[in-house]
């Protein structure tokens, strides 16, 4: 279940209007502010899902400095959206062979990789990103690279890694739920409900995966009330899920 929590999360694309934002070049402008125009033009048309248009502003780009890593990397976001995964594999590395310390590509880079399912390539990426005290989506990153240690069967060092996010991000949603199930996991059920309790509070409305934790962590402390609020609520809400059917076998059960 945890798989599907990192897909597409931290890719670094922006949306918004772009039609009137080309005019920009009607007037002549220096080689560098040319490229970085026609690298924010490619980045929002990404953010829009308009690839042909994203690649025209790319190639106008690349024109005027083939070895910017900028470049490299939004073409990368682009061939991976339209599944050309080879190319935009190709890209990513270039990106990185130019700057080695960009770590927005090599965090995108991880994304990449880990929707591959290439999890210890994608864990070598992130440890190089999270060492870059500068980057300013360090936080995301830890949590990436704890998504990675839980596929690579790593617990003791995705907690880590997202207790490193929670040092920095406080109330980050993700990081709160992993970390309350790792304890629920090792038995550490005070714990568990501590950091339940906290992503409980910064959620408007919890997830299914988050509702059966619920029911199961006030199995444990005995809190009948609180296991039943969380019953109804992961039957209204989530009746087709694959934790209200995990909840059914343990009625039938009878655990």
């Amino acid at each position: 279940m945890r798989l599907v929590v990192v897909a597409g999360l931290f890719l670094f694309c922006l949306a918004g209007c772009v039609t009137s934002e080309e005019t920009v070049f009607t007037e002549k402008a220096s080689p560098h502010k040319t490229l970085e125009r026609r690298v924010e033009l490619a980045r929002k048309y990404i953010g829009q899902g308009d690839w042909d248009n994203a690649k025209r502003n790319l190639k106008m780009a690349y024109e005027v400095d083939p070895g910017n890593a900028e470049v490299h990397e939004a073409f990368a976001l682009v061939y991976q959206s339209t599944g050309e995964y080879e190319l935009a594999e190709e890209n990513y590395q270039t990106a990185i062979k130019i700057d080695r310390n960009f770590s927005r590509a090599r965090n995108n880079y991880a994304v990449f990789l880990f929707s591959q399912q290439r999890y210890e390539d994608a864990e070598e990426q992130l440890e190089f990103v999270v060492q870059d005290t500068l980057y300013n989506a360090r936080p995301r990153a830890f949590i990436n690279l704890g998504l990675c240690r839980l596929q690579l069967f790593n617990p003791t060092g995705a907690e880590e890694a997202f207790l490193r996010a929670l040092s920095m991000d406080r109330g980050n949603v993700i990081a709160l739920l992993e970390v309350a199930e790792l304890r629920y996991d090792d038995d550490d059920i005070p714990n568990a409900s501590r950091y339940f309790e906290s992503y409980r509070r910064s959620v408007r409305q919890q997830s299914s995966r988050a509702l059966w934790l619920g029911i199961r962590i006030s199995r444990k402390q005995g809190d009948l009330n609180a296991e039943g609020s969380y019953v109804l609520a992961l039957t209204n809400l989530y009746p087709n899920s694959a934790e209200y059917q995990a909840y059914l076998r343990t009625i039938q059960s009878g655990r």
